[in-house]
Order: C-alpha cells, then sequence, then structure tokens
C-alpha cells in the first residue's frame, strides 16, 4: 500500500489518469466514449463546490487558475462531480499566442481528465476547443464521431479577428466530428449557429451564467 501511495504521489504527469486507456494515432490522447448528453443548465466549477443544483452539469468555461486544482489533485473532487447530472469536460486555454506544445499539451490535459471521469462512471461532454489552422491538427484528435461535443463563444468572439477563428474552427470540428449536437456556453448568434442547425445539427445554447444570476435563475 505504502508503494502504491508513493506512486502516485510523484505521478507528476498524471499517467493515472489514462489507465487502461486505448490511444489516438498521432497525438495519443486517450480515446472517449461518444458522449449523447443534452444539458440545458450547467455550472461553473468554481461555483459547483458550494451548489446542491444537482441537475446541473458543471463545466469549466472560467479561467485557468479556478480548476487547475482538478488537475493536480483530481481524487479531491471526484466524489462532488459524482453528484451533479453530468461534467463539460476542463476548458484549458489554446490562446494563439501559446506555443503550439502548451496548445497540445493543454489539448491533452483536457482529453486525460475527461477519460478519467468516464471511467469513474461520471457522464462527459467533452469540450472542443481550437486556437488557429495549426490546431487542427490535434483539437478533434481522440473525440468518436457523432453524438454530442461542447464548444463555448465566452470571450471569442467580439474581437473581429478572434469571431474569424471560431468561425473557421467551427465549420471545420463540424466537418471532422460530425455531431449530432452542439452544446455552446454562452451567446450563440444565429449568423453562426443556423447553418448548422439547417444541416441538422441540433444545438442547445447554455446561457452564460453571470446573466442567470442576474436574472434570478439560478
Amino acid at each position: 500500500m505504502a508503494t502504491t501511495e508513493k506512486r502516485q504521489r510523484s505521478d507528476v504527469f498524471k499517467s493515472g489518469f489514462v489507465q487502461d486507456a486505448y490511444f489516438s494515432q498521432v497525438y495519443e490522447f486517450p480515446l472517449l466514449k461518444q458522449a449523447t448528453g443534452k444539458p440545458y443548465k450547467a455550472i461553473p466549477f468554481d461555483k459547483a463546490t458550494r451548489s446542491t443544483k444537482y441537475d446541473h452539469w458543471i463545466h469549466f468555461y472560467i479561467h485557468d487558475k479556478q480548476f487547475e486544482c482538478v488537475w493536480n489533485n483530481p481524487k479531491q473532487y471526484l466524489n462532488m462531480l459524482k453528484r451533479f447530472a453530468g461534467v463539460i469536460t476542463p476548458d484549458f486555454s489554446l490562446y494563439r499566442s501559446l506555443p503550439l506544445a502548451m496548445q497540445i499539451w493543454n489539448t491533452y490535459r483536457s482529453r486525460a481528465i475527461a477519460y478519467w471521469l468516464q471511467s469513474n462512471g461520471i457522464s462527459i461532454i467533452p469540450n472542443i476547443r481550437w486556437g488557429d489552422e495549426r490546431t487542427y491538427a490535434f483539437a478533434f484528435e481522440g473525440i468518436e464521431k457523432g453524438g454530442t461535443v461542447a464548444v463555448s463563444t465566452n470571450g471569442c468572439i467580439k474581437k473581429k479577428l478572434d469571431r474569424y477563428y471560431f468561425i473557421k474552427g467551427l465549420d471545420k470540428m463540424v466537418e471532422t466530428l460530425k455531431p449530432d449536437t452542439i452544446i455552446n456556453y454562452s451567446y450563440a448568434p444565429d449568423d453562426i449557429f443556423t447553418p448548422y442547425r439547417n444541416q441538422g445539427i441540433e444545438i442547445i445554447p447554455i446561457e452564460n451564467y453571470i446573466l442567470t444570476v442576474r436574472k434570478g435563475v439560478q
């Protein structure tokens, strides 16, 4: 037992997340089972720790520093996460200004946590995040085609250049993964999402948590 505990403490790369996983061919991300959940309510991770709204899903569309703890000490939060309807997987940042190696690493981390959550019986929806065209090589890898995926326009479409990259990447994601359902956290403009509705893809918008609080909905 002591040896096992020592090994877990020294697992700085969190290889335990992907124990027994099968991996994608190129970047060796853990392969995830297809997600089929359709959440209409979600609460940010940093608020979920004090919430009893267990019919909600948990999301991570918040600053990375507010959920880095899940990567560092996942078991501490497992029981809390299990109480909720499911988890939209962590949204580690893929800023275009980040070195590409860091963007690949952050994508891996999201996939690794997603696999670990599935292995522990938690319903997940994979969050798909991309940057510029270079990220298309890995941003969609390890995700089974069809089913449900999640994206977020939060902070991604206010500036013209950011909006351009979001729209272009969304189109590439749909082309590659062919999802049945797309969950979008925050504002879902018709000019961006209607073309996909017209293709028969179900678009489920989840309102930004701050707005729901202001409306007194939460």
